[in-house]
């Protein structure tokens, strides 16, 4: 049986947009024996504010997880910029595997980095400012300390606001710094990277260290939904209609 691992990102799960929600539980339902994992790589929901938030579509989407890994399916999970409290309830209710920021897997025989995205948008410095104050074990303890109301209220608060911030800045500011993309790339001396976050979906050539590199922007589950999918052959985009 050939294997197949598949990469998917930037979904933005919320109850606004239940047809998002049909459209992945429908894909996760169809999975085969044949895809051995499934790389959710950020922003899987819209918003998370924290485990306890009944709020829909979370607890059927935990369920269905659950039913997937329980099956064989190895699932992991990189945060997002909007889903980045999601916590270790969510990983012991689904089975899902947790992932750092920036990891690196052996993708059939190529060493390939792992990340959301977001901190490669370097240019975009507002948003890296609030990202090391959202990230700081500190302030996510206390923001999760508050009654889950006021959290939702929050979160509410904070999506116009980058609404509204989104509207005032170039797209180049929020689209991948080149020279951080390499930096990462050196990093973790590999030359195949894989992220989403910027909803600009292609494969872009990079340089490092006078060796050719290749990077994949996954896309947003806006209108569709969107797999990278990969076999020891290569790679092929699925569109999920």
């Amino acid at each position: 049986m050939n294997q197949h691992i598949h990469f998917i990102s930037d979904l933005h799960l919320t109850q606004d947009r239940p047809e998002n929600t049909q459209r992945f539980l429908a894909y996760i339902e169809a999975l085969g024996s044949d895809v051995s994992d499934l790389y959710i790589l950020g922003d899987l929901f819209d918003v998370w504010v924290g485990d306890d938030d009944p709020t829909p579509p979370n607890n059927i989407v935990k369920e269905k997880l659950s039913d997937l890994t329980a099956k064989g399916t190895q699932v992991h999970f990189l945060a997002g910029n909007r889903d980045f409290l999601i916590g270790q309830e969510f990983f012991n209710t689904t089975g899902v595997t947790c992932l750092e920021d920036e990891v690196v897997i052996d993708l059939f025989g190529t060493q390939t980095l792992l990340m959301h995205g977001d901190l490669l948008c370097t240019d975009d410095v507002e948003y890296q400012q609030f990202r090391r104050l959202t990230h700081n074990p500190a302030w996510q303890k206390e923001a999760l300390s508050k009654p889950l109301k006021e959290r939702l209220a929050l979160a509410q608060h904070y999506r116009q606001e980058s609404h509204l911030n989104k509207k005032e800045k170039s797209a180049g500011i929020m689209d991948v710094n080149e020279a951080t993309v390499v930096s990462a790339l050196e990093k973790h001396n590999v030359k195949q990277l894989i992220h989403g976050h910027t909803h600009r979906p292609n494969i872009h050539d990079h340089t490092v260290n006078t060796q050719s590199a290749k990077r994949f922007v996954l896309a947003e589950w806006a209108n569709s939904g969107s797999v990278l999918d990969w076999t020891e052959k290569g790679y092929d985009v699925i569109e999920l209609a």
